[in-house]
């Protein structure tokens, strides 16, 4: 006989599979079919790791990878919201806080607190964990569009400016990569991927 937890533990396990059915706007590398939220939130965390050297000394690298695995867990229930998208963004907030809510309700009280609890830091982006975490959310599909020729910048007519804004947080949290933003945005932009 299962535990009450470990009934509910099993129970988020399998909510959260749904992921895999979420697609996002941005290509895969190679351009055979759209990310979805696990590959997303799967690349996000081992970039995380990758580029932990150049992370500020007082980031816990295992707290932002934690952050990376489940901030997009809401999106069983609240989709996909496009970051360039201003009509769907104005409504994330109010959809992912009810979506939150009852996803981590799955979960013993202690557990589905924690997870909530990181999930809002990170999405509060106060904390170093959660700046860091943040900044390589951002970083993950410019390095997809760069390598797919701004698949998704393309039909979504996205602008320089909109990108350099995005990633803005990776030029203060982690400056060394900031050199590969510009490089992208710019090189996307003359061959005609981003809009001026």
């Amino acid at each position: 006989m299962l535990s009450q937890k470990l009934s509910k533990q099993i129970e988020f396990v399998k909510e959260i599979d749904k992921m895999k059915t979420i697609l996002r706007q941005n290509w895969v590398i190679g351009n055979s079919k759209r990310e979805d939220d696990a590959e997303h939130s799967w690349h996000a965390a081992t970039l995380a790791m990758i580029f932990s050297e150049y992370a500020k000394p007082t980031v816990n690298i295992g707290r932002s990878i934690k952050m990376l695995l489940i901030h997009d867990l809401v999106e069983v229930y609240a989709g996909d919201t496009p970051c360039f998208d201003s009509d769907v963004v104005e409504t994330q907030t109010e959809r992912e806080l009810k979506a939150a809510d009852k996803l981590y309700s799955i979960l013993d009280g202690a557990q589905g607190d924690e997870l909530k609890s990181l999930w809002l830091e990170f999405n509060r982006e106060e904390t170093d964990d959660a700046r860091y975490a943040a900044a390589i959310d951002h970083i993950q599909p410019l390095i997809l569009n760069f390598y797919t020729d701004g698949a998704s910048w393309k039909t979504r007519t996205v602008t320089r400016e909109q990108v350099y804004k995005r990633n803005s947080i990776a030029k203060e949290e982690i400056p060394e990569l900031w050199d590969f933003v510009e490089m992208a945005v710019e090189e996307c932009f003359e061959k005609g991927f981003l809009k001026g």
